[in-house]
């Protein structure tokens, strides 16, 4: 096995920062992280100049004295990383305090995140609806939404009682991001 040295200078590197330049053409990835810190890798990554997405919502939590509203990560255990496809650049990624590894389907080798599922993402995140986790969707049918706020967003359409719901899917997680919408919003992908 031949090994290479690293060289700061390369491409994708700004030695007096050390941050990863990041572009368009970067593709997106998904890191584990430690248990509860999402929120702390997510700021750690954008201290570090790296492209970082923590997709949450807010829900109501109920205490002895007080009601709260709470911030809580959408995929628990997961940040999203955009980054080059540079083994220096994955390093640097995980050299931050409480990432564990990227996530491959591939040894050593991780794996992208389609840029249509991000895109999406940000698309419901952006929407202000209410959003209801699931575990992994069967792959069903396969939508476009044509009106609102998640015009253009493609996903899978489930059912649920009477209710119809949106799907993003995110494949490599094996997790689903749910909100509900009417059927007359939505068209085939």
């Amino acid at each position: 096995m031949e090994y290479q040295v690293l060289d700061h200078a390369i491409a994708g590197y700004e030695p007096a920062t050390m941050q990863v330049a990041t572009t368009s053409l970067c593709p997106w990835y998904v890191v584990y992280v430690k248990s509860r810190h999402e929120f702390v890798v997510h700021d750690e990554l954008l201290r570090k100049g790296i492209e970082a997405l923590l997709p949450s919502f807010r829900k109501s939590s109920q205490w002895k004295d007080r009601r709260k509203m709470i911030e809580h990560p959408m995929f628990p255990g997961y940040v999203f990383v955009k980054v080059p496809a540079y083994p220096g650049a994955f390093l640097y990624v995980l050299k931050t305090r409480g990432v564990v590894t990227f996530v491959s389907l591939e040894p050593s080798t991780p794996t992208p995140v389609e840029p249509e599922e991000i895109a999406s993402l940000r698309l419901l995140m952006e929407s202000g609806k209410d959003v209801e986790i699931y575990p992994h969707l069967k792959k069903g049918t396969r939508v476009r939404v044509k009106n609102g706020p998640l015009q253009n967003a493609e996903g899978v359409l489930s059912k649920k009682e009477n209710d119809y719901f949106f799907s993003v899917n995110v494949e490599l997680l094996g997790r689903s991001v749910a909100v509900k919408i009417s059927a007359h919003d939505i068209d085939l992908a």
